[in-house]
């Protein structure tokens, strides 16, 4: 397929993919007439880019990822070297998570002063703190009630998922 062809599939533009060649993330093969031309295989690459880049990795991050796809893995979290990326993410994301906690008590703690009568807003249940699945973190969700989907009112659906 042809780069414009690839960009749509992808949902990139032209450009971008032309910046993953050059920074050696994709390769592109060229035709006889000079064409860049990509396979399915590129279109993998560049999705599992993508999604990593939503999930705020760096594009330096996603390269053992794009590695462990070219080297005929399934998925590109197969191979070592990603889960130690992802491990590394975590652990970033987890000190971050701390610095937000130490500046969010900063900030109360100067509510209180500069305004001793107002109410400071409750702490948030700090959901990580015990490694549990953070689906089942903080206070017991209700039953399911009927909401609204472009302003109409659908009935509750139960979640029949069994909780471990």
């Amino acid at each position: 397929m042809l780069i414009g062809e690839l960009a749509e599939r992808a949902g990139v533009s032209t450009r971008t993919l032309r910046f993953y060649e050059q920074q050696g993330l994709i390769t592109a093969r060229r035709a006889a007439n000079g064409y860049r031309q990509y396979d399915e295989s590129d279109l993998r690459l560049v999705a599992q880019i993508r999604s990593l880049l939503a999930a705020g990795f760096t594009l330096e991050d996603t390269r053992p990822f794009v590695d462990c796809l070219r080297s005929g893995h399934a998925t590109g979290d197969a191979c070592p070297e990603p889960v130690a990326v992802y491990r590394r993410k975590l652990a970033e994301i987890d000190a971050e998570i701390a610095t937000l906690v130490r500046r969010r008590a900063d900030v109360a703690a100067q509510l209180a002063r500069a305004c001793p009568g107002c109410t400071v807003p409750q702490e948030a249940t700090d959901d990580h703190r015990d490694q549990r699945d953070l689906r089942r973190a903080g206070p017991e969700r209700p039953g399911p009630r009927p909401g609204r989907l472009l302003g109409r009112l659908v009935p509750a659906v139960q979640d029949d998922r069994a909780d471990p």
